[in-house]
């Protein structure tokens, strides 16, 4: 039992290494690695390089590959962007085999606590960004000490002798019953890759442990042989990693999920047509690795491990290069397969995105999920206008029944409630996570800016009910009442049309004065018309003027509420001059 646990501590370690580090080049990088992310459309090449840059820094193709699913969820990559992106963070996974593959034969171990010891007094002494970049090499050295740690306490079978203690006992002996079946032990520990994966949430832990125990003799100690079992349970883990992407689509609407689809039919597509030539690659990446140099290859009284260690690595590398190089000719059809598997319920029912707070296990993408608060704020915003334009056609049009647009325009509110909470609860589990203090800064304005943009749309709601009860008690403004009102509608739709073009962007100085200026002249329109008003109640009819007053009141306010918004973007980024 000591074995097991001293296993299970050592890959905890690395888990625990990479979680830290990717968090840390989060912070580091974040801003340029959202861009990527969010800029990766319409071109299939550049959504594989920006998933093999973003995997690459975080090393979890599973966190890339969720992070990607809830894209693909709120609007910001459509569905054959995601298939890009999702080969890309497929190559980038490979690069794990090659550091776990160097820990045999470099003796990065030995400096990994010198290196930890680096990150740490950076990341307690310095601030900002070089704090984020002392993390990253904590991180960095935490999942090399993990490694090394792994390799110490993974028994070593090459000398024939026999795990004596439970756990350790009854995995070697299924993979003696697995291993002597000629092709079908290939298969059956493509399957016992699949299973590794699913157990341990992680590929590239899966993929350590997989190299770690053939160069310890788990698997026998004919080298060839050991690293084709090696080679098929790296086509298992390829398969495995797919479920966690699959787990994050379910509750998403139907474009993640085709997302998730798409994922898992890419990786199952490579494994089929490799296991059909798979002895012939196999042997082919064996003459490869045989041209290693020998300071890389195996001392005599070894069985060859670092050739299946380097063998691995490639055979990893070579096959998702292939894969990628294949078939991203065929994204439009396998776009096309996924859009058949995973139909729409209802066609006549438009399925709007909602944000959802989507975690992978062991690397949370905390700095990187920021992205699509903002992507659904802006949406917010654009709601709020439109439902305005759809006050003014009510106001505008006073002698017509407009039942139906009043319903429309109730359904959007709802919707704006809505949206406000899923966004509200996504920023606040965002802010949960280890985040920069610039980031908790931002998030804190975004929480304002979706709760002021709530109580616009609560606004121009009320104001919608204000013309319906004018129209249904048949109330009539008078022209010189019309105009004023259109007036202070126009001035308030101007500072709104502002949030609108300059939400979450930079914005210029003379436009935060702008709206400034025109919230000033609602509120002394308010004043002025409401005097008229009280005025008029001594000889006119006291129930239309309160309407006109109500009406100005929350014009007002709508403005106020969209100052605060300005004010509140601003915030979350800083301004141009």
């Amino acid at each position: 039992m000591t074995t097991a646990l001293t296993i299970l501590g050592a890959l905890g370690v690395f888990l625990f290494g990479m979680k830290v580090m990717s968090e840390g080049i989060q912070k580091f990088a974040g801003a340029r690695m959202r861009s990527a992310l969010a800029s990766a459309t319409g071109n299939r090449f550049k959504g594989v390089l920006t998933g093999l840059f973003t995997t690459s820094l975080v090393q979890s193709s599973s966190a890339t590959t969720v992070l990607v699913v809830s894209f693909v969820n709120v609007g910001l990559l459509t569905l054959v962007e995601s298939i890009g992106v999702i080969m890309g963070a497929n190559l980038g996974t490979t690069i794990t085999a090659w550091i776990v593959a160097s820990i045999g034969k470099f003796s990065l171990a030995k400096i990994a606590v010198p290196i930890i010891g680096i990150g740490f007094p950076i990341f307690f002494i310095a601030k900002g960004k070089m704090k984020s970049f002392g993390e990253f090499v904590v991180g960095f050295g935490l999942l090399f000490l993990g490694l090394s740690l792994l390799k110490g306490a993974v028994p070593d079978l090459k000398s024939g002798v026999k795990a004596d203690e439970g756990v350790i006992a009854n995995i070697q002996w299924w993979i003696s019953v697995l291993s002597n079946k000629g092709y079908l032990s290939y298969v059956l520990f493509m399957i016992a890759g699949i299973v590794l994966t699913l157990v341990v949430q992680s590929s590239s832990a899966a993929m350590a442990i997989t190299i770690t125990c053939a160069t310890q003799g788990w698997f026998g100690t004919d080298a060839f042989e050991v690293f084709k079992i090696s080679a098929a349970v790296v086509l298992g883990e390829n398969i495995g990693t797919t479920v966690t992407a699959w787990l994050a689509s379910l509750g998403a609407n139907t474009e993640a999920k085709r997302a998730a689809r798409a994922h898992f039919t890419f990786n199952v597509i490579g494994t089929v047509w490799m296991l059909a030539i798979f002895p012939l690659f196999a042997g082919m990446v064996w003459m490869i690795a045989d041209q290693l140099p020998e300071g890389l290859k195996s001392a005599k009284d070894d069985f060859g491990a670092s050739e299946v260690a380097f063998a691995t690595a490639i055979f990893h590398t070579t096959f998702n290069l292939i894969n990628v190089f294949v078939l991203i000719w065929f994204v439009p059809q396998i776009a096309a397969f996924v859009v058949k598997w995973v139909p729409k319920k209802d066609d006549s029912e438009s399925e709007k995105p909602r944000l959802r707070y989507v975690s992978q296990n062991l690397v949370d993408l905390g700095e990187l999920n920021l992205v699509e608060a903002e992507s659904a704020i802006r949406t917010m915003s654009a709601h709020t206008n439109e439902m305005y334009q759809g006050f003014v056609k009510v106001f505008d049009t006073p002698g017509a029944d407009l039942s139906s647009e009043v319903s429309r325009l109730k359904k959007m509110e709802d919707e704006a409630d809505l949206m406000m909470q899923d966004i509200t609860e996504y920023l606040v589990k965002c802010s949960a996570h280890d985040i920069r203090e610039a980031q908790a800064a931002s998030i804190a304005s975004m929480i304002r800016i979706v709760s002021e943009l709530e109580e616009i749309t609560d606004t121009i709601y009320r104001l919608v009910k204000l013309i319906e009860r004018k129209y249904n008690k048949d109330h009539q403004f008078t022209e010189h009442q019309t105009k004023r009102i259109g007036e202070m509608t126009s001035v308030a739709g101007q500072a709104l049309s502002a949030v609108d073009n300059y939400i979450l962007q930079p914005i210029p100085a003379e436009v935060i004065t702008s709206v400034k200026s025109l919230e000033d002249q609602t509120d002394n329109m308010r004043k002025t018309f409401n005097k008229e008003a009280i005025k008029r109640m001594a000889e006119g009819d006291i129930k239309v003027e309160m309407i006109y007053t109500d009406i100005n009141n929350q014009l007002e306010a709508l403005a106020n509420h969209t100052l605060n918004v300005i004010e509140a973007s601003n915030q979350a980024t800083p301004p141009t001059t």
